[in-house]
């Protein structure tokens, strides 16, 4: 009887085994394909967000001054058909 629980002592001990190491097996293959994204996304051409929003503020700025700019034109062509 004795050997039996040392047969399933050392097959609980190979199972934990094995699960720790699938563990960190997944811990290094998570860890290589965040490193291999992060290569990926360096090499595209993609702002940071505060460039974006500083461009989102000239752009917002530019199209106010245009059509601050439009209703100045209007004005001045109804003051010429007078």
């Amino acid at each position: 009887m004795q050997s039996n629980n040392k047969f399933m002592d050392d097959m609980a001990k190979l199972a934990t085994g094995a699960v720790g190491a699938a563990h960190s097996v997944k811990g290094e293959m998570e860890g290589m394909y965040r490193a291999w994204l992060d290569r990926q996304i360096a090499q595209m051409d993609f702002v940071s967000r505060d460039e974006f929003e500083v461009v989102r503020d000239m752009a917002e700025k530019a199209r106010t001054e245009n059509e601050q700019l439009r209703a100045e034109i209007e004005l001045l062509k109804l003051k010429m058909d007078d």
